[in-house]
């Protein structure tokens, strides 16, 4: 069809006993599992995990026609180039294109354009002529005919792109740039606003992930994070919780070895607020068993301390204390990146060391995410 022009410090030794004890599935920390990774030349370079708009997201709520969409993408590794478009939450198919990247035209089975059904995912051809260097920034240019409808999105990519020359932090559609060049660790990160960027100025590309790819060159990070994201719960503002999404987001990834899991804290202050660590211990052993499954290595993350933060009370810390504990010394991952531990003020452990406060208590800033990207080890990764 051709184109029309025109995203209580609880203290019962009992409890801390019962949320450590070990998973007998669970594999030893720091020792890979089993089973054989994937072989896909493919990883994903940049990624977004994708929300259903609300009423305060316009651009995405009330649909394109004839709409263009400019969006610039950092990049961790380089090689040759492949687009992924997706409509998680769509109620009808949307025509894609035409596509450029880097100003070469994207096909779609050959063709200019592809149709993307609701609730799918379309990935494109690979660019000809295009080849990129590792942490490159690419341009992509997407036409969507429309009247599309309501569009998937994801909101904040802490990054500035245009939509019919209209300014914003979002991105409608797109969620993966694949790559062929990756020679390091292949990761995605499981995350909420900390993994997404918050904290840290925005087209500075010093979210923690963009910092652990430059660490490791050759590396592929796939941010999977999303602001208010939770573990066990999901929202309408802040999307399905981390169990919900996993499959989607992570399990669909091409070439992927290692997920690391870094939610949690944000069950503990939204409404309903989580008061049962062994809740948020289950659903850990959950997630890891479905990536081990998968034949993925399972990284998880402690959370790190926030008081300070508007919504933080001592009954909280103690919760996450009781986690972090069981978190370090459960079993649960193949390795831990202790973010608390290299977060918190060692004079006042319930809260971040100042100069890793971005100022709210809660999201580190820059420091704050150079210090989280040097506690992932490489040995960790896969």
């Amino acid at each position: 069809m051709p184109a029309r022009r025109g995203l209580l410090y609880a203290a019962a030794a009992g409890v801390t006993t019962a949320l450590t004890a070990p998973d007998a599935r669970a594999a030893t920390p720091g020792r890979a599992p089993s089973d054989t990774p994937r072989t896909s030349p493919w990883t994903t370079s940049w990624a977004t995990a994708q929300t259903t708009p609300t009423a305060a997201d316009p651009l995405a709520a009330n649909g394109l026609t004839d709409g263009l969409c400019t969006t610039r993408l950092r990049l961790s590794a380089g090689g040759q180039v492949r687009l992924r478009y997706a409509h998680a939450f769509g109620t009808a198919p949307v025509l894609v294109g035409p596509v450029t990247a880097d100003g070469r035209p994207v096909t779609f089975g050959g063709r200019p354009q592809g149709w993307l059904a609701a609730g799918a995912t379309l990935t494109s051809d690979r660019v000809e002529g295009l080849r990129v260097e590792d942490g490159a920034l690419l341009t992509v240019e997407t036409r969507l005919p429309g009247p599309t409808g309501p569009l998937s999105f994801h909101r904040n990519t802490h990054a500035w792109h245009t939509v019919d020359g209209i300014r914003t932090r979002s991105v409608l559609l797109l969620t993966g740039v694949e790559t062929t060049g990756a020679r390091g660790p292949v990761l995605a990160v499981l995350g909420d606003s900390i993994a997404e960027g918050s904290g840290t100025p925005d087209d500075a590309d010093l979210r923690w992930p963009d910092q652990l790819a430059r660490r490791l060159p050759g590396s592929a990070v796939a941010n999977l994070g999303i602001s208010g994201n939770r573990l066990l719960l999901g929202s309408d503002q802040y999307g399905p919780g981390g169990q919900a999404r996993f499959d989607r987001d992570v399990l669909s990834l091409p070439g992927l070895r290692t997920v690391l899991v870094h939610l949690g804290v944000n069950d503990l202050f939204h409404l309903p607020a989580e008061r049962d660590p062994s809740r948020m211990v289950a659903a850990y052993r959950q997630l890891a068993l479905r990536a081990r499954s998968a034949g993925l290595r399972v990284v998880g993350a402690t959370i790190a301390p926030f008081e300070g933060w508007t919504r933080w009370t001592p009954e909280q810390d103690a919760v996450r204390r009781q986690v972090n504990e069981a978190v370090r010394t459960g079993r649960i991952f193949d390795a831990v990146v202790d973010v608390d531990a290299a977060l918190r003020d060692p004079d006042r452990p319930s809260r971040l060391l100042p100069a890793y406060d971005s100022g709210d208590g809660l999201h580190p800033g820059p420091a704050g995410h150079t210090a989280i990207a040097a506690a992932v080890e490489r040995r960790h990764l896969r």
